[in-house]
């Protein structure tokens, strides 16, 4: 039941106080280690098995690193003996795992940008969240950029960390936290981390695959509380899920675009070069900044629900 309270805790101190910008970050030292290995580890000149190999390195490494670190925390607190400290710098930490403030904040920017006629500006600001180009989206596809993004994100970056709390405290969070970053830093399918990556990338699609499925189910009931169409978001997950790139992805976005019965998917280009995603949902609702608001608050909602069922089933 602790560890719940943390995590109710964390989910707090990220709403009231948010993701401190700091090069003490957590995730910010997880990636000065991730940077610093691959400068170690991978050469442009190796042949692929070697990339693969030497990739697999680094992820083995930061894993028992972020596992490691988790650990001397949770014996430092144990060592401590204060239930009240426990409690909160388990939180503390938790809260830098989880992101849904800064999720929201960045799709509440852009909608404000949107709502007030500044397309130029939501360009460049939808361009910090997405990799795509953002230069020449119309209003239509920045909205759909951002939606997509903090749909896919709440599992990444709150139900797939909350998941991995609560079934292995504050270690397995940490190590989570690391392979997700390691998949954003390595996880490109370029020359240059096709290979070296693939290990990263392979580990966050396995890491993800429940916390995916149940974010989409989290959404769905979402949608219903919402007074949302919780059955076309039904439908859809189970319509539209599969087609994504990624064997997760699809079931936030599908579960969304079936909720807001709008569309998602298309094409979008990368370094100037077209490149077709599956549609996601039907465009029953031409897309509008509106969109990006119920987005986050069903994003909010799945969140609130995450932890609400475990606190219950904790105190069973």
């Amino acid at each position: 039941m602790s560890s719940i309270i943390s995590a109710v805790v964390a989910f707090l101190i990220d709403a009231l106080i948010g993701d401190p910008r700091s090069k003490f970050h957590p995730v910010v030292l997880m990636g000065n280690l991730i940077s610093l290995m691959e400068k170690f580890l991978r050469r442009d000149n190796d042949g692929y098995v070697k990339k693969i190999f030497m990739g697999g390195i680094l992820v083995t490494t930061v894993l028992f690193v972020s596992y490691g670190v988790g650990l001397l925390i949770l014996v430092l607190l144990n060592l401590a003996g204060s239930y009240t400290l426990k409690i909160f710098v388990e939180a503390l930490v938790l809260s830098f795992m989880i992101s849904p403030r800064s999720l929201a904040e960045a799709g509440q920017e852009i909608y404000f940008l949107l709502t007030h006629e500044n397309l130029i500006e939501a360009r460049r600001k939808v361009g910090w969240i997405v990799g795509r180009d953002t230069n020449h989206l119309n209003e239509a596809e920045v909205v759909r950029a951002t939606v997509e993004t903090v749909s896919e994100n709440t599992v990444d970056g709150i139900i797939s960390p909350l998941f991995y709390f609560a079934i292995g405290g504050l270690p397995l969070a940490i190590a989570y936290r690391a392979v997700n970053t390691m998949d954003s830093m390595l996880g490109y399918k370029n020359e240059k981390y096709l290979y070296f990556g693939r290990v990263a990338a392979r580990l966050d699609d396995v890491a993800n695959f429940i916390p995916a499925r149940i974010t989409a189910i989290l959404f769905i009931a979402s949608a219903f509380i919402l007074n949302l169409d919780y059955k076309n978001a039904f439908a859809m997950m189970k319509r539209d899920a599969a087609k994504h790139p990624s064997p997760n992805g699809g079931y936030a976005e599908a579960t969304v675009a079936g909720a807001l019965n709008i569309q998602l998917g298309g094409i979008n280009y990368y370094f100037g070069v077209p490149h077709f995603r599956a549609y996601m949902g039907e465009p029953i609702e031409p897309l509008n900044a509106q969109h990006i608001l119920l987005t986050i608050r069903l994003m909010y909602t799945a969140t609130i629900i995450f932890l609400s069922l475990a606190i219950i089933f904790s105190a069973a």
